[in-house]
């Protein structure tokens, strides 16, 4: 159920294009709304978490705490992607505290209750008194670890923390047809092709910035050389994403002329097109003929956003020289934005900006995902 009374008045943040303001400052800067929004949007969408790389081996278990909630990544003893609650049914105490090899099974570090690596409770040492390691009380089918609702598409975690969003397939048909061509295996590259940036801002106002292309010229002066404002266009889509796309990418070449080798069975449209398109609430991706990547913004706090990027290719263990030049290249991309976020997030602060309004040319994309967050926001407000 959602707040008896609204916090903020977002009646401008819905209306068309042409007429539309943006989210009002407090959705930037009030703890009242970060809360508001964190049951609105966070928790009862499919949120990004994590990518499957993350752990890439049967029994690799990875701590996650998403706004506040102690979550576990882990792929179990037959290979499939699991996220449980990251608390013992006894105590409630935190089983795994840091990204490790779970040997045997998960144990508890208070009383050695034992889980296995799809949940069940396996093992309660001396819970009948000392010597005995069963009780009729404690039943252990009933006391497995809680599993939270989750899905995995583009090699990315999502979760759906209250449990009431419709199937992803269902909120995300479009997309899922729009990008069918890259439901095929994509791979991770090594360490260097993982990035991790610290962003002092609200996690929405590094959507926003990635929804749009209007700022090449002046952010992105390097790419803008060879990736021009006028080569590319809006995604605007009245549902759950939009982005920008561009008509005349160009795939990284190395010294010899050598570039990655393509993912299979591509339409020619992605000869020289590429896509980046918002997963909302919080995942962003790019799609190329040759690598995509993933970016999932964590909502550490009201004004602190960690962005953990992650590079894919066609196939494994492509060139490591080559690796490093992409990632170095889309780093320098990546960086440049940071300052341009943080001013958003100290502009926020002044009392009388109104939201701001929208390029009807440029902006229909980021107007969408201001749309969305209103609509979330009314139906939470109103109890739906």
């Amino acid at each position: 159920m959602g707040n008896d009374a609204a916090l903020t008045d977002i009646t401008a943040a819905r209306r068309d294009l042409e007429t539309a303001h943006g989210l009002p400052n407090a959705h930037y800067t009030d703890p009242l709304v970060f809360e508001e929004e964190k049951h609105a949007i966070l928790f009862s969408s499919w949120a990004g978490l994590a990518v499957t790389s993350e752990v890439p081996e049967p029994g690799d278990a990875k701590p996650i705490t998403f706004l506040g909630l102690p979550l576990l990544l882990l792929r179990d003893r037959d290979g499939a992607v699991r996220v449980f609650q990251n608390v013992c049914r006894h105590r409630g105490m935190i089983l795994v505290n840091e990204p490790r090899k779970i040997e045997g099974a998960i144990r508890c570090p208070y009383h050695s209750w034992c889980y296995s690596t799809k949940g069940a409770l396996v093992s309660t040492p001396h819970v009948g008194g000392a010597g005995h390691n069963t009780h009729e009380a404690i039943v252990k089918d009933d006391l497995g670890l809680v599993e939270v609702r989750h899905h995995v598409w583009f090699n990315t975690v999502f979760v759906n923390i209250d449990g009431n969003a419709d199937p992803f397939e269902v909120v995300h048909a479009n997309l899922l047809e729009r990008w069918g061509e890259f439901d095929q295996p994509m791979f991770a590259g090594g360490t260097e092709s993982q990035l991790t940036l610290q962003v002092k801002s609200n996690w929405k106002l590094a959507v926003e910035n990635f929804c749009e292309s209007y700022h090449l010229p002046w952010v992105h002066p390097g790419l803008n050389s060879y990736s021009r404002l006028e080569d590319h266009y809006s995604i605007v889509e009245r549902g759950h994403y939009s982005g920008q796309g561009v008509t005349a990418y160009q795939q990284l070449r190395g010294d010899t002329g050598k570039t990655f080798p393509d993912f299979k069975g591509l339409d020619d449209f992605w000869d020289a097109g590429a896509e980046y398109i918002v997963v909302y609430p919080n995942v962003l991706l790019g799609a190329q003929r040759e690598h995509s990547f993933a970016i999932v913004l964590q909502p550490d706090a009201l004004d602190q956003t960690t962005e953990q990027i992650h590079l894919f290719y066609a196939i494994p263990n492509t060139d490591e020289d080559l690796r490093k030049e992409n990632a170095a290249r889309w780093k320098v991309v990546f960086d440049e934005d940071v300052w341009a976020v943080e001013g958003l997030q100290a502009g926020r602060h002044a009392p009388g900006f109104d939201g701001g309004r929208f390029s009807p040319a440029m902006d229909g994309a980021t107007h969408c995902f201001h749309d969305w967050i209103a609509t979330k926001i009314d139906n939470y407000r109103e109890g739906k």
